[in-house]
């Protein structure tokens, strides 16, 4: 396999379309807003004019999309992947979705003999234009074998966690664990500092014991303590993982009390911090009492 095709070129999928450059792959690329796959032409990436082409002219589909309600639309619309992919091309889904969508996209596809597997990443825009992402597949072990030359290639880390929708599932519990991480390690970062403890050297200590986490060991240094703010993940992005997470949660019946208070602490946060802001401003949160 070696022409690729990216839908969604923005943060991540723009670092995974140069990746895939590299890596000497032959890299087709669409996004839905007008030029942004002509600017990327001089760096190798071969632009399209719609869904349709890239998904004509492609062996391996790889999805960058916000939500999965833009994932069925171009998989399943008119002019879509399934209309327009042709027999025994596999899709590659990054994006964070909801595991019941991406069964439901999987299934439509197997119907047009194209294969699918869920590969939602970590790591941000920055792991992305460097290829050291980590990535949670689900799928078949076939299609996940066929893309894995292509993954190593974006990636520096890769578990197979399951079949179809196994990947997002991973993935939105991965979320909601960061969603609670920065919760819990701002009001620690509260507590100490109200007690005359520098909040810099409180998490150096944190870092030090078992108390550390995503949240002290990379948020608060990368983003928060430099006031900086521009992980490229937003509040409205997290936001949604955490609603998604909510969601799974309810469906199952789950009993998770501290779950359930940062979902609604999260959902709180839109009164406050806009969707555009980035998603470490939560520990600038602090709800009524």
């Amino acid at each position: 396999m070696k022409t690729v095709g990216v839908i969604g070129l923005g943060n991540m999928g723009r670092g995974i379309a140069l990746s895939l450059v590299r890596g000497g792959y032959k890299v087709l690329g669409f996004d839905a807003a007008p030029d942004v796959a002509g600017k990327l032409h001089d760096q190798g990436v071969e632009p399209r004019a719609s869904i349709a082409e890239i998904a004509r002219d492609t062996e391996v589909l790889i999805l960058s999309l916000p939500t999965s309600e833009i994932v069925e639309q171009v998989v399943l619309g008119e002019g879509g992947v399934i209309a327009s992919g042709n027999s025994g091309l596999i899709v590659v889904d990054t994006t964070t979705a909801d595991p019941n969508s991406t069964r439901k996209v999987a299934a439509a596809l197997r119907e047009a003999n194209i294969g699918f597997v869920d590969g939602p990443v970590s790591g941000g825009p920055k792991g992305a234009a460097n290829a050291t992402m980590t990535m949670v597949l689900g799928g078949a072990e076939e299609d996940v074998a066929a893309v894995e030359p292509i993954l190593s290639v974006i990636s520096a880390r890769r578990v197979h966690v399951g079949p179809v929708g196994a990947g997002h599932v991973t993935k939105i519990i991965n979320n909601l664990l960061t969603g609670i991480h920065l919760l819990a390690a701002s009001e620690a970062v509260r507590a100490a500092e109200a007690v005359g403890v520098d909040p810099q050297k409180l998490v150096e200590a944190l870092n030090g014991g078992s108390g550390r986490n995503s949240a002290t060991l990379t948020n608060y240094p990368t983003w928060i303590f430099n006031d900086t703010f521009d992980s490229g993940f937003t509040m409205k992005l997290m936001r949604k993982d955490v609603r998604l997470a909510m969601d799974l949660l309810h469906s199952i019946g789950a009993h998770a009390p501290i779950s359930a208070q940062a979902g609604r602490l999260w959902a709180q946060s839109a009164g406050s911090i806009g969707d555009a802001e980035d998603f470490n401003r939560i520990v600038q949160f602090v709800p009524e009492q």
